[in-house]
């Protein structure tokens, strides 16, 4: 489930759960979870669309009507389009983000995968993914769900949380720590 705490939390995972049952009921569970992922891609790279989902300013048939829009156009399966669409009708489109990462942690939970989340200075390349899942399958005996970010203030490296373990091999945390250091020697 998702880590956070509070009542966002919980109503998050409330919501996240009820999807999950419907799209397992429905067989659709990779579909809605890719779908998920997209949108989650959107809200991370259009300013834009992160208004529609956090402005208390617009009101909810406005809300409605743009993601059932967004959801048609990125060809979603119906079961997203009207989550999603419930969602913006109980003004609940604040918590979208925290839905979205409870149902792929209770998707990865349910099929015995644990998640990993990487970034990166830069985007990495299919092979390196591949290699990287390799690598982390190994480390945690399980199948790895990966997802993967760019932060290019790391400078280079890459920040690894794997479950609740946490590997930091940035330039930038390198940096730090060297500058600490030198801290203590003056």
């Amino acid at each position: 489930m998702a880590t956070s705490t509070g009542p966002a939390s919980g109503l998050a995972e409330r919501y996240a759960g009820a999807l999950y049952e419907l799209a397992d009921e429905a067989k659709t569970l990779d579909q809605v979870a890719d779908d998920l992922r997209a949108l989650k891609g959107l809200m991370a790279e259009s300013d834009d669309f992160r208004r529609l989902v956090r402005s208390p300013v617009l009101k909810r048939e406005e809300q409605e009507k743009a993601l059932a829009a967004v959801a048609e156009k990125s060809g979603a399966q119906a079961l997203t389009g009207n989550f999603l669409r419930l969602v913006a009708r109980n003004r609940r489109l604040f918590v979208l983000p925290e839905m979205i990462d409870s149902f792929l942690s209770i998707l990865a939970t349910r099929r015995g995968e644990v998640q990993a989340k990487v970034t990166a200075a830069h985007p990495l390349s299919d092979d390196q993914i591949a290699r990287l899942e390799t690598a982390l399958r190994e480390v945690a005996g399980a199948k790895v769900s990966l997802e993967a970010h760019v932060d290019q203030s790391l400078l280079g490296g890459l920040v690894v949380q794997l479950g609740s373990r946490m590997y930091d091999s940035s330039l930038r945390t390198k940096l730090q720590r060297l500058q600490t250091a030198m801290k203590g020697v003056q």
